[in-house]
């Protein structure tokens, strides 16, 4: 049995892992709070955004833009969005582990996969593989739009240069406080939508100016732009959500381990006390 010193240094220790664990709860409840406020009032945009496209988009051939180009596919990229700290459970590995499964199964079919990693724990854990193109480092703690617009046009580049035939998203989609779930989405090239559904139930045609060619022109990049932006968004969100969770989750923890130690030291403590008992009566005894 552990001697008195040594538990009670253990339930100490313990107290000060708790009081760290409860202040880094508290920090990521303060930042989820206006991470989940900017991430809400910019899925209302990226709604809309979405709805001109496919407006837009519905009666336009696939090959029309050079973003929107469907070739044979023999290099695949996938593009990566995790966070730069951890401390937030699983939700990184999660993430992880879907793309590992996706450039697992790319592979399986003979093609080739390079991957764009955004935030350090993507880029640490596949820098080994060789296969990281670029990664973007240290933005996801403040990143803003230009962040967003510089992952973009990186991707979107290396698409036009041949470099890559198809390039796919993979994060983490904000459901709830308590769920955040690993999503994957086709990024490039950009499929015109399906617009039949909507032109049935429309009271009339929408007249452009300019042109839907000269607008798409336009838009395409901002699209992209749009849909990095909301994907960093939703992982800034998660990633607060999900330490949040964890975090309290160590308190929790921490809580019964003391609980658990205080019974250890009782024990401890009764077992001295009865040791000091017993040489006592021994003693006295000794003496008659």
């Amino acid at each position: 049995m552990p001697s008195l010193k040594d538990v009670k240094t253990q339930i100490g220790g313990v107290k000060k892992t708790s009081q760290i664990t409860k202040a880094m709860n508290m920090v990521a409840a303060a930042k989820l709070r206006g991470a989940q406020q900017k991430m809400e009032a910019f899925r209302t945009y990226a709604e809309k955004f979405n709805a001109a496209m496919t407006s837009l988009s519905a009666n336009m051939e696939s090959g029309q833009f050079p973003l929107m180009e469907a070739r044979s596919v023999n290099t695949v990229e996938i593009l990566i969005i995790t966070s730069d700290r951890g401390l937030c459970g699983s939700f990184n590995a999660n993430i992880l582990k879907m793309a590992e499964k996706m450039m697992a199964r790319f592979e399986a079919e003979g093609k080739k996969v390079s991957l764009v990693c955004v935030g350090k724990k993507a880029n640490r854990y596949f820098k080994k593989t060789g296969k990281v193109r670029k990664a973007f480092l240290d933005i996801m703690g403040t990143f803003q739009m230009f962040n967003a617009r510089e992952i973009a046009q990186d991707v979107a580049a290396n698409f036009l240069a041949g470099e890559s035939d198809q390039v796919h998203l993979v994060f983490g989609k904000f459901k709830s406080v308590a769920v955040q779930r690993p999503e994957s989405s086709p990024f490039l090239p950009i499929q015109p939508v399906d617009g039949s559904a909507e032109v049935a139930t429309a009271t009339g045609d929408y007249i452009y100016e300019p042109s839907p060619t000269e607008i798409m022109d336009v838009l395409l990049p901002l699209y992209l732009n749009v849909m990095v932006y909301s994907t960093m968004l939703e992982v800034g969100a998660s990633e607060h959500a999900a330490r949040m969770t964890a975090m309290d989750n160590a308190t929790n923890a921490c809580a019964d381990m003391i609980s658990s130690l205080t019974l250890i030291y009782n024990k401890a403590r009764q077992g001295a006390i009865t040791s000091e008992l017993m040489d006592i009566v021994g003693g006295a005894e000794a003496l008659k």
